[in-house]
């Protein structure tokens, strides 16, 4: 008789908090840092590093409790699944931490894309700064989601590669 079989759904949960909550506490670290307005590869690399990581052991320890079998198709769901989870929990960061902890984080964010924008265009003009600047604030709302998108797309390679490593047919016997 057979046992029962995990569910993908839980261990995507499960590690998809672990890996929102190690997420914002590596956000917390960039924020004592003064270092959470860069936006540079390096931040993203390790970012998706921790992705990756944590989608690993979640797999590997799917593959465990299932036998010793695991399947590309049940990698991808822990890895987008648990991607999701910890997308809408850095949403949640994101809004707490920019809302509550650090009111005026726009304005600043503002400020260095300005002088950034200014020193890498030397040619625009204030006007046209205004004008990008306004329309950014009309499709505000649209980042959301396309973190939430870039999450997923993000889980989905997390959840391929460790597919990948940890793949383990059963036999067709």
């Amino acid at each position: 008789m057979e046992g029962q079989q995990p569910k993908t759904g839980k261990y995507a949960l499960n590690y998809g908090l672990i890996l929102g909550l190690v997420s914002v506490v590596f956000s917390v670290f960039l924020y004592v840092q003064k270092a959470h307005y860069e936006q540079n590869w390096a931040v993203t690399g390790i970012g998706f590093l921790i992705m990756v990581v944590i989608v690993a052991i979640a797999v590997k320890n799917f593959r465990k409790a299932n036998g010793d079998f695991l399947s590309i198709g049940q990698a991808l769901k822990i890895g987008t699944g648990a991607a999701v989870i910890a997308g809408i929990i850095g949403i949640i960061y994101f809004l707490i931490q920019s809302n509550l902890i650090e009111p005026d984080f726009m304005e600043k964010a503002t400020a260095i894309a300005k002088e950034k924008t200014f020193a890498e265009n030397p040619n625009i003009t204030e006007e046209q700064w205004q004008q990008g600047v306004e329309m950014r604030k009309k499709f505000a709302w649209l980042t959301y989601p396309i973190i939430l998108i870039f999450n997923t797309i993000m889980g989905l390679i997390a959840g391929l590669i460790a597919g990948l490593i940890f793949k383990k047919a059963k036999p067709a016997y």
